[in-house]
């Protein structure tokens, strides 16, 4: 198993869709805790959501991918940008 670091941005003026898939895309979450090390929205500023990220583990590049090609929030068209990185923890950890 390794590590992946998904970077989601939102498209511009996206939080009306953002809030009408969030409660879609965190039952997706709930039912993938066991590979899902950290995550939360990205935010603006001001606070707002502009995005997600998420580090969650997994075989391969090809299933990380799969794994974010999946949310609802992707599958909603609300992402601007969507990058997939392995990556690797260096300092602190995960509770």
């Amino acid at each position: 198993m390794a590590l992946f670091i998904l970077t989601c941005t939102d498209k511009p003026g996206a939080l009306d869709l953002r809030m009408a898939t969030r409660e879609a895309h965190l039952a997706f979450l709930r039912e993938r805790m066991s590979i899902i090390k950290v995550g939360g929205p990205l935010l603006d500023d001001a606070g707002g959501m502009i995005g997600s990220m998420l580090v969650i583990e997994a075989d391969s590049a090809a299933e990380a991918e799969a794994f974010a090609a999946a949310d609802p929030y992707r599958l909603a068209g609300l992402f601007e940008r969507v990058s997939v990185q392995p990556w690797r923890l260096a300092v602190g950890g995960f509770a």
